[in-house]
């Protein structure tokens, strides 16, 4: 989503860095420019003026032109003030000193309620919790069926009494089936319209009043802009919203709704949603962000989603073979699912300092097609082949392309990539990746970027 608009503040600031010196002239066609790509990313035009005036006030002091580095200090005040955008909050859920946790679910029709429900959910037992998910959207065809669903898929229980079709009674039930059984939170999902309308409000002023949520959570769908931003404005007047939850933000919308949600609703954003699975939604970090828009990597969020995948036990195997330079095509093949479980690789690759441009590069962008030609190839192999690759000689790598709808010559090169990949590894000894006692110091560092840069 924010490609186009990293790309242009990354070019802006690159230009600054080649300049000798800087000068208020130079600055001043620097903001000239992350003015219109701002505005053209769909950034509320208010919040642009007072972001942009905000750096040219930091920006001109004699203390940043007469620096060593004048440039690296401007880059640092555009960073500073972009994090400023988003607001102090951190992302997740508020403390509450509640026994159980209700949070309250709210938006227009197809914003994502229902998805996000279970996402939240999901998010909420990998953190130790218990909760349980209920739908009080009774008028859209098949939304508790939905709920159902999804909730079925993130292994959640679903409060559905048979015949209750009582927006207040349906979520008041489910606290008491909370306190009953055990659980420690209550995700309820609202109803939602295609446009505000006083049922609506009443209704949802309604169960907020019986169930006193800890948490409104207003989800936006992304993608509509600054109309997300105007409603969840109209729903905080009328209702009270506690966080924003922001979702699609892997779409290819302009990205400006997530720069002006804080400072024209004047609430935090809680949540981002970036994907369809279930594990794609994650509490929002604008200083991880921000670092991602301008081509700074996120290199925190990149180490958290390989703890998610990367089982320990199997990375302390995996770091012996390599010592024992045991390391085989079979053992290749799970990294590679395991790279999957981590999200769409465009995603991964962007987290990389550097490297969020990389869709530019034409034919050296990544590509989920060749990993599944991979995965393809190998899996033809018999296990022995996969074990002692030299063994394969022309007529087996002939059968081997045929059984995966491949060439000799992907056959042939994927092979002799690996066989580069394991002298490499062999040379490394056993530094194995991020996983066991490498993910904490990596952690560590980054953490250590991180605060450098603030």
């Amino acid at each position: 989503m924010f490609e186009s608009l990293g790309a242009r503040l990354q070019d802006v600031l690159k230009t600054l860095r080649g300049e000798a010196r800087l000068t208020e002239q130079n600055i001043e066609a620097a903001l000239r420019e992350i003015r219109l790509a701002l505005l053209e990313a769909d950034v509320n035009f208010k919040v642009v003026k007072a972001f942009v005036d905000r750096v040219r006030d930091r920006a001109m002091g004699q203390d940043v032109l007469r620096s060593l580095s004048p440039a690296q200090q401007v880059v640092k005040i555009v960073r500073d003030e972009m994090v400023a955008l988003f607001g102090d909050a951190d992302g997740g859920l508020r403390p509450t000193g509640k026994r159980l946790r209700v949070v309250l679910l709210l938006g227009l029709q197809g914003a994502g309620k229902t998805t996000t429900a279970a996402k939240l959910g999901k998010w909420l037992a990998k953190q130790g919790r218990h909760p349980l998910l209920v739908s009080t959207d009774v008028k859209r065809p098949a939304a508790i069926q939905q709920l159902n669903v999804v909730g079925g898929k993130a292994s959640l229980r679903v409060y559905d009494p048979p015949g209750q079709m009582d927006p207040v009674a349906r979520a008041t039930g489910a606290l008491g089936e909370a306190s009953t059984v055990g659980f420690d939170v209550v995700i309820v999902d609202s109803a939602g319209r295609l446009h505000i309308d006083d049922e609506l409000m009443r209704e949802l002023v309604a169960i907020k009043e019986a169930t006193e949520p800890s948490d409104l959570l207003y989800v936006a769908d992304a993608m509509t802009g600054q109309d997300a931003i105007k409603s969840a404005g109209e729903f905080n007047r009328r209702v009270g919203v506690t966080g924003v939850v922001l979702t699609k933000l892997d779409g290819d919308a302009r990205g400006g709704a997530a720069l002006s949600v804080v400072s024209v609703v004047g609430v935090p954003i809680a949540f981002v949603g970036s994907g369809e699975r279930l594990e794609d939604l994650e509490p929002f970090h604008p200083e991880r962000l921000v670092s991602r828009v301008l081509g700074m990597g996120d290199v925190l969020s990149l180490i958290e989603r390989v703890e998610g995948a990367i089982d320990e036990d199997d990375a302390e195997r995996l770091e012996e073979k390599i010592r024992a330079s045991e390391f085989t095509l079979e053992d290749f093949r799970d990294q590679l699912k395991t790279i999957r479980k981590m999200g769409p690789l465009e995603q991964i690759v962007g987290m990389l300092p550097g490297m969020g441009a990389v869709k530019a590069l034409g034919e050296n962008q990544p590509d989920e097609k060749q990993i599944t030609r991979v995965e393809a190839i190998i899996n033809s192999m018999t296990p022995d082949e996969r074990r002692r690759q030299h063994i394969i000689n022309g007529s087996r790598r002939k059968r081997i392309a045929k059984g995966s709808g491949t060439s000799v010559q992907e056959v042939n090169r994927l092979l002799k990539q690996f066989v580069q990949m394991q002298k490499m590894l062999k040379s490394l000894g056993g530094m194995a990746g991020l996983a066991g006692g490498g993910a904490k110091q990596a952690r560590r560092r980054a953490m250590q970027m991180l605060r450098s840069r603030s």
